[in-house]
């Protein structure tokens, strides 16, 4: 079910049971976990199911084979956290994976098979064959099947191309966001409201995320107050198409996995040097691997040698891989692939509980914008999907009520107008704002990509948060920022100089700020390397630091130590 545009409903139809934001995995299957009963909105930025979900290409663990177990999932993934994995929730995530994987499969998701059996892969860090496949775009065949169950739900309305600005809160309460859609910005009304907006991938200049990927849900809850946890641990994949004129395309973990090589432009297999699993070595070090080498041979990039793999298998295992290659003219069966590591999962995100709620009574979080304690200081490879499903699947059990009365009487039949003089920006055009916004958005992940990506010290890290400093003051002078002071429960008319494009572009560009912000300051706090967290000064890890990382509003803490 679609809402209609003008709504034959009055403003009061709009106020649900649930208000989901985010149309990835995460979102769709919160969206279908919820009982039937309940009336759902869910909120995303594009259309149902562009998101880093949709690119996920290398699969999604669970221990369902014959030699595996739970237990080695849970303690293959304890290792890959660095000691910093919260363990009840990694044990609830592996015991839970056989029901969500049978769900999947009941909806119609076509996971490669072999004589009629799910067929599974090794992926790094793995100690066995449990990671489930469909060829190389298990992430899309995922969710366009749950988007396909989302629109057909009759309790589920889908707002596309809408944009959720802020949390309403009400006495330390969530009551459901502001939401930008169909030119008005309408507070929607909830009993329980869910971020699964993702990563923020994207406030690095080098990204393997979708442009989507800005870190929403994590600014939105900072702003409201909620806790936050592990910001600094960031995953940069590995193996990113680094051919210019490209955009970052991941080449999935399951090339190498497969048989794949690193090598130089010497054609020297250089990974070995820095662990002895060589390319199948946790995400991280191998990231680092590439990194000091290419510093010390001088290039800009490193190849993947798929021709080790047979060629009938590289080509029934990898066609989008392929695909995708031949359209930059490079032929994996013929030449190796040039890669460098970009941005690809944030480990840290919302602290949320085992039931997915958050610090804020009727908020939860799921995906990647939570910190369900699950990845610690680095994912192991396809536990997102999981996570995703497991962690959703956990809102079956929402204490709903079943008169939402109280939330009704907040919505307003009245439409306002906005004072279009007190929005105006200093720009000639919407294109000059457009402009003006994508110059900063440019400016900003530089910033990061310089000084809080792979490698991070003291010196530069405080440089990038002086100079934050001063862009985020300015900022917050920008006229627009009165559409974060809106009185809550009414519906406001958009001026026709505000159209989608802008709003969005405005919306992102602010929460890429306060996660920069939040990145650079846990990343300066953690004194010590860990995990997706590598400090030059600080290049071991400590013991003293094997807690979390605590955030709320301006404060930084750490938790008490985390029992492996």
């Amino acid at each position: 079910m679609s809402p209609l545009a003008p709504s034959p409903y009055p403003p009061n139809s709009y106020d649900f049971d649930v208000l989901v934001i985010g149309g990835g995995a995460a979102g769709l299957y919160s969206a279908l976990s919820i009982p039937p009963q309940w009336r759902i909105g869910l909120v995303t930025k594009d259309t149902l199911s562009i998101s880093a979900s949709d690119w996920a290409q290398g699969g999604i663990a669970a221990a369902i084979g014959v030699d595996d177990a739970v237990s080695l999932h849970v303690a293959d993934t304890l290792v890959a956290g660095a000691g910093l994995c919260d363990a009840p929730a990694v044990e609830h995530l592996a015991s839970k994976a056989a029901p969500c994987i049978q769900r999947l499969v009941d909806l119609g998701v076509a996971f490669d098979r072999t004589e009629g059996q799910l067929a599974m892969t090794l992926e790094a860090a793995h100690s066995r064959r449990r990671v489930l496949h469909a060829a190389d775009t298990t992430g899309r065949a995922i969710v366009s099947i749950l988007a396909e169950a989302v629109l057909q739900r009759p309790n589920i309305t889908v707002f596309e191309s809408a944009f959720a600005l802020d949390l309403w809160m009400v006495e330390g309460r969530c009551r459901g966001a502001l939401v930008a859609h169909n030119h008005q910005l309408q507070w929607l009304s909830a009993q329980a409201t869910v971020l699964a907006t993702g990563g923020g991938g994207q406030v690095y200049a080098q990204t393997t995320n979708p442009a989507a990927s800005t870190g929403d849900g994590v600014a939105m809850a900072w702003r409201a107050g909620a806790q936050l946890r592990d910001l600094e641990f960031v995953q940069f994949h590995p193996t990113s198409l680094a051919e210019p004129g490209a955009p970052p395309f991941l080449i999935s973990e399951a090339v190498r996995g497969e048989g794949a090589h690193l090598v130089d432009r010497q054609g020297y297999r250089f990974a070995f040097e820095y662990h002895p699993d060589g390319e199948l070595a946790p995400r991280d070090v191998v990231s680092r691997a590439i990194f000091h080498h290419l510093q010390k041979t001088g290039d800009s990039r490193v190849w993947l040698d798929m021709r080790t793999i047979p060629r009938d298998r590289l080509q029934y295992r990898f066609p989008n891989i392929l695909q995708v290659c031949r359209t930059w003219g490079i032929d994996p069966l013929i030449a190796p692939v040039p890669v460098s590591p970009a941005a690809h999962y944030w480990m840290g995100g919302i602290t949320t509980d085992l039931s997915s709620q958050t610090t804020i009574p009727g908020l939860y979080a799921v995906g990647e914008n939570a910190s369900t304690g699950v990845h610690g200081a680095n994912r192991l490879a396809s536990n997102s999907l999981l996570e995703c499903l497991v962690y959703g699947a956990e809102l079956a059990n929402l204490p709903l009520q079943t008169s939402d009365g109280d939330a009704k009487q907040a919505s307003a039949l009245e439409v306002l107008a906005l004072d279009e003089v007190a929005l105006r920006w200093l720009q000639d055009s919407a294109e000059g704002a457009l402009a003006a916004l994508h110059q900063q958005r440019e400016r900003l992940t530089q910033l990061m990509w310089d000084a809080a990506a792979i490698s991070r010290d003291q010196t530069r890290l405080e440089g990038a948060i002086a100079a934050l400093s001063q862009w985020r003051t300015e900022w917050q002078q920008h006229p627009w920022q009165a559409l974060h002071r809106l009185l809550p429960g009414q519906t406001y008319s958009l001026p026709d100089t505000l159209d989608w494009p802008l709003v969005r572009a405005w919306g992102e560009l602010g929460n890429l700020y306060d996660i920069a912000w939040l990145i650079l300051n846990s990343a300066a706090f953690r004194t010590e390397s860990r995990g997706g967290h590598f400090r030059q000064d600080y290049p071991q890890p400590s013991p003293q630091w094997q807690v979390h990382t605590v955030v709320e509003g301006d404060r930084w803490e750490k938790s008490p130590p985390v029992e492996e």
